[in-house]
């Protein structure tokens, strides 16, 4: 986490497609801490399956299960980021499922960066128990 967390307001006046980017890495790196501590398995064999789970149609899916237990505040960034244009999408994914994961991503990247820690572990729970 961080040490020291942001500003709401400087957080919420970002661009939402870079609270994506963050929120990518964040899901990222929680995902791999996970497979590494939870598996002996070989790097290309975990990069495969952290793959799995992080990709714009996991992540779409996702999003779908945790919006109703979203806050209003969540909510909003999680719609701005889905209705932000942007140049590219996955490749191998719609761009129903690319831009549902980047509201999601813009979400985590929100909660990590204003030091909700607490908040962002629940909706992971909820992400991996639903």
């Amino acid at each position: 986490m961080l040490k020291t967390p942001l500003d709401k307001n400087k957080v919420r006046q970002m661009n939402p497609l870079v609270l994506a980017f963050v929120g990518d890495g964040v899901e990222t790196l929680r995902v791999r801490t996970r497979l590494a501590l939870s598996s002996d398995a070989k790097t290309n064999a975990l990069h495969r399956l952290a793959s799995g789970e992080v990709n714009a149609h996991a992540q779409s899916e996702q999003a779908e299960r945790i919006l109703p237990f979203l806050t209003e505040e969540e909510a909003d960034i999680f719609h701005r980021a889905r209705n932000s244009k942007s140049r590219h999408h996955a490749k191998n994914y719609s761009v129903t499922d690319y831009r549902r994961a980047s509201g999601l991503e813009a979400v985590i990247g929100y909660l990590y960066l204003t030091g909700e820690s607490e908040r962002l572990e629940e909706l992971f729970a909820k992400m991996e128990n639903l």
